[in-house]
């Protein structure tokens, strides 16, 4: 009986500390906030193929997307570390490792910091030392002027803090070449403004938590009927600046077809939006803006094969 006992005591002490070790890495892969990264590197895969005649080596590719993968980890992580004041005022976020106390603010910040130099020598070694110093840019820019200047100054901060998410189609670039071309830079200007109807609209849902923390986002500073606004004009500029790839001869009418299309649709989205004005019209947006980045970017690797 006592045996049995022991064996039970001692299975359930491995079982907690499984259980532990289980909350700890979910909590750091929560510090590089997963589901914004898939995106990027979804971009960054489409720009590698774009840059050549398909993808470059085996090697090279998962160089780029896991230097890729560790830059983003790295700029999240920095940020959560910094934004845990404010984080813990939002519903949102304060379920977040950090102001939750699973982690301790000096590990998310080792941790981020880790990640930097990782991508840094994965990129330069695998790929290019532009590659890595691009990405070193995106990462040094989205901690020390999005996140430590313009997200609490400004409601541009979303608008100029995008260009380090736009970074990524220039890392694929370079990494692919060894440097960089007019069609790389027209993906980084897609990228760049398709940043602030995105995040707009979802700071329409989350209007009252960024007013309970201080941070200035448009709706918050502005009202709504501006922040309307401003996402409608921001639409049609991306609609627009999606159309040079093919002029240039980057790409052809299977991805003319394709821009022209979601484009269009995130345009009649965003009007309705304006016109109703409800969370669900806005979340709509918010939604439909993700599956318009990706498909948009998924058609330019369709074109290119075919072009």
């Amino acid at each position: 009986m006592q045996h049995v006992s022991s064996a039970t005591t001692a299975r359930a002490a491995t079982e907690r500390a499984a259980a532990t070790w289980r909350v700890v890495l979910s909590s750091y892969i929560g510090l590089m906030k997963p589901h914004v990264t898939v995106l990027l590197l979804g971009t960054t895969l489409a720009a590698m193929a774009l840059a050549g005649q398909g993808l470059p080596p085996v090697g090279v590719t998962i160089g780029t997307l896991l230097g890729g993968l560790f830059a983003a980890g790295s700029a999240n992580a920095i940020n959560c570390y910094w934004d845990r004041d404010i984080d813990r005022l939002m519903s949102r976020t304060k379920a977040r490792a950090l102001p939750a106390g699973r982690i301790s603010d000096t590990h998310a910040l080792l941790f981020g910091i880790t990640l930097g130099a990782l991508s840094f020598f994965i990129l330069g070694f695998s790929a290019n030392w532009l590659a890595a110093a691009l990405a070193v840019s995106a990462i040094l820019f989205y901690v020390c002027v999005y996140t430590m200047w313009l997200k609490r100054t400004t409601t541009q901060n979303i608008v100029i803090g995008g260009a380090a998410g736009a970074v990524p189609v220039l890392v694929g670039w370079a990494a692919a070449t060894g440097s960089l071309a007019w069609p790389a830079f027209w993906m980084f200007v897609i990228v760049f403004m398709w940043t602030p109807p995105h995040f707009w609209a979802l700071s329409l849902v989350l209007k009252k938590d960024y007013a309970r923390a201080g941070v200035p986002m448009l709706p918050v500073v502005k009202g709504e009927a501006e922040t309307y606004r401003q996402i409608v004009l921001y639409t049609v500029l991306l609609a627009a600046s999606s159309l040079p790839l093919f002029f240039i001869g980057a790409l052809g009418y299977i991805y003319l077809a394709v821009a022209v299309l979601l484009g269009g649709g995130l345009i009649v989205l965003t009007l309705r939006l304006m016109r109703i004005r409800t969370l669900k019209e806005a979340r709509a947006v918010f939604w439909f803006s993700n599956y318009y980045l990706a498909l948009l970017f998924a058609a330019m690797v369709i074109d290119h094969i075919f072009h």
